[in-house]
């Protein structure tokens, strides 16, 4: 114990089962990759640092559901659980999907009631619903309270958050073209309005004054009540929004590149044409002068 803080590892066969099939797969698609690029050289190879970033994500993820860290937030803070599901969305699910360039997955795509599926799910409006409808589900007071009480539960609603995140990234950062194909204003408006719900629920947790999930055990060591716990909470909640803020910035300027690039093909065509009509003007005169 540490100021009344279990440290207690969470070795959930289940958690460990998910992360190592992951893993698994991984490697096996990498080797795959690395088969296929011998066999075609101007291919680009998958880069190291994809691969660390996936590692890197998986080892994040094994982190905060094996260790104290899963424990705290199942048991005595919810603020705790909130970190830890920031984490896991906001950092952890864009380290995976790095990882994974389009090399990997695109052997997926080619088979066609897989690709009709992925397609499906990844679509904009399915993604933010999935990941929403997930996360609010989970912690209506009723279904999160009974996860408190089970520890294979609560995995379960961790793992499924994360699992949800994935798809919820994948209209910002997915590596298939072909499966992302919504434009910039579409994504722009997508990272604005994609988090709404999830602010909504951090500002109740804020403001309401009346601590939702009454069954965790604070050490009273920390001097902190249940609504001051779950207030931290509701702010750590709000990061995401402001990741969203921060990540439309760059696919703003990315919009105002591709108007300007389209706006200055346009000006050359149009400049080719008065050209070619001033060239058949000349030609014309040169041929009745000769005439």
């Amino acid at each position: 114990m540490l100021n009344g803080l279990a440290l207690t590892w969470t070795w959930s066969p289940g958690a460990m089962f998910f992360l190592l099939v992951l893993c698994l797969l991984y490697l096996w698609a990498l080797r795959r990759a690395q088969r296929h690029l011998r066999d075609n050289p101007e291919e680009q190879p998958v880069s190291a640092y994809r691969v660390a970033a996936f590692f890197s994500g998986i080892g994040i993820v094994a982190l905060l559901v094996l260790s104290p860290i899963n424990t705290i937030a199942r048991t005595q803070l919810l603020s705790v659980h909130f970190a830890q599901i920031v984490i896991l969305t906001s950092v952890c699910a864009p380290l995976v999907l790095a990882g994974c360039p389009a090399t990997l997955l695109r052997p997926l795509v080619e088979i066609s009631i897989v690709r009709n599926i992925i397609r499906f799910l990844m679509f904009p409006l399915v993604a933010s619903l999935i990941f929403n409808a997930t996360f609010l589900l989970w912690h209506v007071p009723k279904l999160y309270n009974a996860s408190l009480a089970d520890a294979s539960l609560y995995q379960a609603l961790v793992l499924c958050i994360f699992c949800a995140s994935l798809l919820n990234w994948w209209p910002l950062i997915g590596s298939l073209t072909e499966l992302r194909t919504i434009s910039y204003p579409v994504q722009i408006f997508y990272a604005f309005f994609d988090g709404q719900p999830l602010d909504i629920f951090a500002l109740m947790l804020v403001f309401s004054g009346v601590p939702f999930y009454p069954h965790y055990a604070l050490p009273p060591q920390l001097g902190l009540s249940r609504f001051a716990d779950q207030a931290v909470g509701g702010a750590l909640l709000l990061i995401p929004g402001l990741i969203d803020l921060a990540v439309m910035s760059p696919l703003f300027f990315r919009w105002l590149a591709q108007i300007e690039a389209k706006t200055r093909l346009a000006d050359q065509r149009r400049l080719q044409e008065i050209e070619e009509a001033d060239e058949d003007v000349l030609d014309g005169t040169a041929d009745s002068r000769t005439r």
